[in-house]
């Protein structure tokens, strides 16, 4: 049952003054739920609280951790009808993404109960004492991951479960053995709950501290501020536009300590179509991606939003094609008002650039908060001068870019901001021919496709989700997958210490069996 409370530690609380309500953009009404806005006290006794639980939490070993991230997984599958219901009024999505949705949140945290359970996350490295080496005696030093802190996530808009409450980041974070503080999105504050109730009810049964786990509402930025201006918070996470993810990462940096903060933000996903593709299969390459930029009405990080070929007659066929078929697919509903307010803004100033064309934009009558999606051209000179086109639309828009060659296509390539994903559409051998280009576009994006579409992130541990800035603010790591744990340890190096004293992980017995670099030798022997 949805109360409209903060989640501080264990206990529900209301302390605040301003409250706000969700909204159903399907219905184009508000919801009837009153959510109670955190207090600054509340925000400082969830950081106290998860300050304090970090002290116990961040001992625990891997077995503990893992039952815990498995009871979660638990009790939001018990939720039931509840969530979906709550879900889909909150967001305008169908109730076949919120079960499919559910299913990776559910899987993502039990994910990481395997990978802390295994325990080889903590990279443990040994290289043992040489007492009688010459001219300086060598000393025994012990290296693993520990976890760095209080983490506080931000929920996100476009997925209302998998990168939420609940996400991969708060997910990882727990798992690494630091507490979370989730800021929960004003748009999904009744789902937020619902899932901060499951995870408080399997933080309970599993014995965890009191603070290990803390939500809080806020419908504008001033909690958010507040929180990551915190001197008990030791890191944030972030899923959004690059506005939001940069403002929280100068504030962070403008901190007396300086803390680390992981944003995924904004990502126009760059589709390299290569001729002897578009020569062959022009039409069907056109109605994948009709499909796959107004899939979830465009409201993905990975939406491609800009398609460069070479210009002949394949990519005219291409283009041609995309157009009639864009317009043959019913618009969809948006998140909220904010976001088609957004997706309407960013589309009239994209279409207002000099050389931009509009190639066709769906022109029927549709409903409140439904986006009518659109697809542009421009040269590729015209795009090369103009970095204001290079800027994210979020929804259902892409923009074609005629090339005149193959180097003004690896041009165009080598000045972009960086991105999430690069994409590319070859035939036969054709790949080998643009070698330079694969570079080029390997230098400005976290993952490469090969003949797909960018929609889509499976979650697994060989998945990287982030780039270079401003796709992500730090491209050594992933967002999505196990090893996005590695954003919330730091390395921590033992020297001489008394092996009863050492963790587990370091003990010359190896008591917990995991692997470690012994001496250089990757081994699960004990010394």
């Amino acid at each position: 049952m949805i109360t409209g409370k903060n989640y501080i530690g264990h206990q529900a609380s209301a302390s605040g003054t301003k409250v706000f309500k969700t909204f159903n953009p399907l219905l184009n009404v508000e919801n009837d739920w009153k959510f109670t806005e955190a207090s600054i006290q509340e925000v400082n006794e969830a950081t106290s609280l998860a300050s304090e639980a970090f002290k116990t939490y961040s001992k625990f070993p891997g077995p503990k951790k893992a039952e815990f991230l498995r009871a979660i997984a638990y009790e939001i599958d018990a939720l039931g009808e509840e969530l979906l219901d709550v879900y889909t009024s909150e967001s305008g999505l169908p109730k076949g993404r919120a079960i499919g949705e559910r299913g990776r949140t559910i899987g993502q945290l039990r994910a990481f109960a395997n990978h802390v359970e295994l325990g080889n996350w903590v990279d443990a490295t040994i290289d043992t004492a040489e007492p009688e080496r010459q001219p300086i005696p060598k000393v025994d030093l012990r290296k693993m991951n520990i976890p760095l802190g209080p983490v506080v996530v931000f929920g996100a808009s476009n997925f209302p479960l998998a990168y939420s409450t609940a996400g991969g980041d708060t997910a990882a974070a727990l798992a690494a053995g630091c507490p979370v503080i989730v800021k929960s999105h004003p748009m999904h504050a009744g789902t937020g709950e619902l899932i901060a109730s499951a995870t408080v009810k399997a933080a309970k049964k599993t014995g965890m501290p009191n603070g290990v786990f803390s939500n809080l509402n806020s419908s504008g930025i001033e909690v958010g501020q507040l929180l990551v201006k915190h001197p008990n918070i030791k890191a944030v996470g972030f899923t959004g536009s690059i506005v939001g993810g940069r403002a929280l990462y100068d504030l962070a940096s403008q901190r007396a300590e300086p803390i680390p903060v992981f944003a995924e933000m904004g990502s126009v996903n760059p589709v390299i179509l290569l001729p002897k593709a578009l020569d062959n299969r022009a039409t069907d390459i056109a109605k994948t991606y009709a499909g796959s930029i107004t899939l979830g009405t465009g409201q993905f990080c990975t939406n491609p939003g800009l398609i460069l070929g070479i210009k002949s007659e394949g990519l005219t066929n291409f283009a041609n094609t995309l157009a009639k078929e864009i317009v043959n697919i019913q618009p969809t509903v948006m998140l909220h008002p904010n976001i088609i307010g957004a997706f309407e803004k960013n589309k009239t100033r994209a279409l207002s650039q000099t050389g931009t064309q509009l190639l066709a934009g769906y022109k029927n009558e549709v409903k409140p908060n439904f986006a009518k999606q659109v697809v542009t051209t421009v040269e590729g000179d015209t795009f090369l001068n103009n970095s204001a086109l290079h800027q994210e639309v979020f929804g259902p828009y892409s923009m074609v870019v005629q090339c005149e060659n193959s180097s003004q296509l690896e041009d165009i390539i080598s000045r972009l901001e960086g991105q999430l994903t690069g994409t590319i559409i070859s035939d036969d051998n054709e790949l080998i021919s643009y070698s330079s280009l694969v570079n080029a576009l390997q230098d400005r994006v976290g993952r490469i496709i090969f003949n797909g579409v960018p929609t889509g992130v499976e979650v697994c541990p060989a998945m990287v989700h982030g780039g270079p800035y401003p796709a992500s603010t730090d491209s050594r790591f992933t967002a999505v997958g196990v090893d996005s744990i590695k954003r919330w340890v730091r390395p921590f190096s033992y020297q001489n210490w008394p092996n009863e004293l050492l963790p587990d992980a370091l003990k010359n017995e190896n008591p917990i069996g995991i692997f470690r670099i012994v001496n250089g030798k990757l081994t699960k022997e004990s010394i």
